[in-house]
């Protein structure tokens, strides 16, 4: 999983051509999804409306087990854009896995730090964003004084540690899935057809629990959104 990735240079910045391509893949793909499963709305809802339907539905309870009230309804679009999009960046490596030589094209966006990380400061800027909105600047600050003026830098290390654990706990299940799936697949495709006989039954094992994985992940994620949203639009609880 330490494979090369090619880059290019615009502007004076780094682009990570893999990563793009990648997130690229997935957003094409959330976009197929939804746009198919929405065809054909009716009152009385059948097929992919259906499941359309419930994806909502179990995304908008997500952010309701955390954020109270209606303030939940305001944020249940961005759960749901982010979950489809991490539930699939999750499993992109898994089955769609592009090397050219010694580089790398294709491969899940979520196991580099630097799209995860991209995701967690998305969530906890939007999150003190909307504290900020519901409750006002000055109820903002005061809430990093509280419960003494003293806790002052500890409150700034928690939102910093939320931000880090955020983002590096999709990267790390994620990127240690597909390397031993490599490590696996790196047996499957050796000459000695004995190690075929036996890695190959696991690598379908291993697969399919890294489907499982990126679920669970995705969920996580929008979980933990979910909750730092509340605890900015509601910091006395």
């Amino acid at each position: 999983m330490n494979d090369p990735v090619p880059t290019v240079k615009f502007l004076g910045l780094t682009f990570n051509v893999a990563n793009d391509l990648s997130v690229l893949i997935t957003c094409l793909i959330v976009f197929v999804v939804v746009f198919a499963l929405s065809r054909h709305i009716a009152m009385k809802p059948k097929g992919g409306q259906n499941v359309l339907e419930w994806l909502v539905e179990f995304t908008n309870g997500i952010v309701k087990g955390s954020i109270k009230g209606n303030d939940a309804s305001h944020f249940g679009l961005y759960a749901f854009t982010l979950f489809l999009f991490i539930f699939v960046a999750n499993q992109i490596g898994l089955f769609i896995h592009i090397q050219v030589g010694e580089y790398t094209y294709v491969k899940s966006p979520t196991a580099d730090p630097v799209v995860t990380l991209t995701l967690s400061l998305m969530t906890i800027a939007l999150a003190h964003y909307a504290g900020i909105a519901k409750n006002g600047a000055k109820a903002y600050f005061k809430g990093y004084l509280a419960p003494f003026t003293l806790f002052l830098p500890l409150n700034i290390f928690e939102q910093f540690t939320n931000f880090l654990t955020l983002g590096l706990r999709l990267f790390g299940n994620i990127f240690a899935g597909e390397m031993l799936l490599t490590l696996i697949s790196g047996l499957t495709s050796s000459d000695n057809w004995i190690s075929y006989i036996y890695s190959f039954p696991v690598e379908l094992a291993w697969q399919g629990f890294s489907v499982f994985i990126g679920s669970v992940q995705a969920f996580v994620f929008v979980t933990l959104t979910s909750v730092y949203i509340s605890q900015q639009l509601s910091p006395e609880e």
